[in-house]
């Protein structure tokens, strides 16, 4: 019942939500003559601080329409190559004009993100960047909820298939980036083409921030996993999408418990964010409160994961470790590490990362012991939180300098 009184405390707050935009906006804008009236900025900050609290979030957009490349600026158009239930593979293509010189061919780059409580749009600042060297690909997961019942579940198993399909659908030049998450089934794909010997292989896979081994570094989403048994999950965090969606009764992790885990984490800093918000609105400081408004209207947007998916994960990557084990089956084929000996490997991870600890990504160097030392790097981030490997200004000076160089030698 949880997720039906989510549901109907947001039906109750959303008069609410809209009444204090709307009058937030009467008390700023200088052609209202609320505007005027003393006192009128510190009303409309407090409006819209109860807006921003009480407001839904939906999922953001890209909003990548150009981007800087080989000197020159292009325009950039967002299309779906595949559609599958629970997975829309994007391509960020870049338009040239005809009567144009057409770019130089760029390494094309398959970024896998994250499914795991945020939106695929949580990487915008690493698509934005690698286009302008890159052609781009995206894994968007689609919110559980959105999904029919009669789709079917989706397993631990189906996502790694899923990315079997997705990089013989563009390989075999073709390099993978993985963040976080995904770093475990790309993996396990990877893996077992090699055990097949399939001629779409990659060239190379980056994986950054993943638990590959959560055993090293623990941190406290680690604990929490491993903590508590797997029924614990199942009867306390599962619930049956209510009936306003097209994913009526299946079993989800709702977004909404994953926003409530995100908060406590840092709970003093979001309380801290909120109040400078207030106070930049109160000093007039546009450009801050924008920024505030960006992060968390990314951040506050959520997805429902398939219950089936989350309980694998959490049974098979952190409560049983199958994995660095070389225990894994996936749907009865065991997955091999070591029979990768043509895919370049590149570890990414960051000195103050507090969900995947480091060492937790670097242990893919030990399990994928057929790569030869030559074509394998590992990089630790220095003063670089879980966040800042893939956003931000650490990303784009730091790491992705290293990570175009890594993709261009193994090209």
């Amino acid at each position: 019942m949880l997720y039906q009184i989510h549901e109907f405390q947001r039906a109750l707050l959303n008069p609410l939500t809209v009444w204090a935009d709307a009058a937030s906006k009467a008390f700023s804008n200088p052609f209202s003559p609320l505007a005027h009236f003393p006192l009128s900025k510190r009303v409309s900050a407090n409006l819209e601080l109860i807006y921003r609290l009480g407001k839904e979030y939906e999922k953001p957009e890209f909003g990548i329409d150009t981007v800087k490349s080989q000197g020159r600026e292009v325009s950039v158009v967002q299309e779906i190559v595949e559609s599958r239930p629970f997975c829309k593979l994007l391509h960020f293509r870049k338009m040239i004009p005809a009567e144009t010189r057409p770019l130089k061919p760029q390494p094309k780059v398959l970024v896998f993100a994250p499914l795991s409580g945020h939106h695929s749009t949580l990487l915008r600042d690493t698509v934005r960047t690698l286009l302008q060297d890159h052609e781009v690909y995206v894994t968007d997961w689609v919110d559980a909820r959105m999904v029919a019942l009669s789709e079917g579940p989706f397993h631990l198993d189906d996502y790694v298939h899923y990315c079997i399909d997705f990089i013989r659908l563009l390989g075999p030049d073709l390099h993978l980036l993985s963040v976080c998450q995904p770093t475990v089934p790309v993996l396990a794909a990877v893996s077992l083409m090699a055990t097949e010997q399939d001629p779409a292989l990659p060239k190379s896979m980056t994986m950054m921030g993943g638990p590959i081994d959560p055993r090293e570094s623990p941190t406290e989403v680690n604990a929490l996993a491993a903590k508590k048994p797997l029924n614990w999950f199942k009867h306390n965090v599962i619930y049956s999408v209510p009936h306003t969606y097209p994913g009526y009764l299946r079993k989800v992790y709702p977004g909404f418990l994953q926003h409530i885990g995100f908060v406590s984490m840092n709970p003093d800093r979001h309380v801290q964010s909120h109040y400078d918000f207030y106070l930049h609105l109160l000093e007039g400081d546009g450009d801050s409160a924008e920024n505030h408004r960006r992060f968390y209207d990314e951040y506050n947007a959520v997805l429902d994961m398939p219950a089936e998916y989350y309980l694998d994960t959490i049974k098979t990557v952190f409560q049983e470790h199958l994995l660095p084990k070389g225990k894994w089956k996936v749907r009865g084929k065991l997955v091999k590490p070591a029979d990768i000996k043509t895919v370049a490997l590149l570890t990414i991870e960051g000195e103050l990362d507090d969900i995947s600890g480091p060492g937790q990504t670097r242990a893919a160097h030990t399990l994928c012991s057929g790569i030869p030392k030559s074509n394998k790097q590992d990089f630790l981030a220095p003063e670089c939180g879980h966040y800042g490997i893939f956003s931000g200004r650490r990303w784009r000076e730091m790491i992705y300098p290293k990570l175009t160089e890594f993709i261009r030698d193994h090209a």
